[in-house]
């Protein structure tokens, strides 16, 4: 083999590992960025609501970064409130379904693990009732009598198990940002 041909397969690996490297550094810098975007504040309350609730993290997460942005002070101009936005009248509900000893106010869903304790509870009554994530966040957005009417409505849901054609724009586009959301959360990070 001559010198300019071991000089070429030099330079040719040379430049493969250039290559390798920038894709490496790349693919670091793009994960960093994500996983940035899609952040697991309060992974620890998390992790116990989710396997107390029978949910999955992403889904709970992916919740939490399209109700509020992680903001525990958000308030709604509906006066849905913290972290999960749950309005008085839901948090009332769950209250009496999950036969808390104590009464709370509406003040205490401020609080980060109050909130998310009484979010992923109504996640979980939801998805006992309705059957699937989609229907279940259908009715944690547009509400439950809304989501039942949906169910009931051959134009809303052919089958009567499952909405399809969602006819809040609003709720339609929320379903499907938490859904991607949650798909982003699972690619993202590791919840076994």
């Amino acid at each position: 083999m001559g010198i300019r041909v071991r000089r070429l397969l030099l330079e040719l690996s040379s430049l493969l590992l250039v290559i390798v490297v920038a894709c490496v550094l790349v693919r670091t810098a793009a994960l960093r960025f994500y996983r940035a975007a899609y952040p697991v504040q309060y992974r620890e309350i998390v992790v116990v609501e989710s396997a107390r609730n029978g949910l999955p993290e992403a889904l709970v997460f992916a919740v939490i970064r399209t109700e509020s942005g992680f903001n525990p002070a958000a308030q709604s101009s509906v006066e849905a409130r913290g972290l999960m936005q749950i309005t008085k009248d839901t948090f009332e509900w769950a209250q009496f379904r999950v036969r808390e000893e104590e009464l709370l106010n509406v003040h205490d869903l401020f609080d980060s693990e109050l909130n998310i304790r009484y979010g992923a509870a109504i996640l979980r009554l939801l998805l006992e009732e309705f059957g699937s994530e989609r229907n279940a966040l259908c009715a944690y957005h547009a509400g439950w009598g809304n989501a039942k009417a949906w169910l009931a409505d051959p134009a809303c849901s052919p089958d009567g198990k499952t909405i399809v054609n969602i006819p809040f724009g609003d709720t339609g586009r929320y379903v499907e940002k938490v859904m991607e959301t949650k798909k982003t959360y699972e690619t993202l990070y590791d919840f076994s």
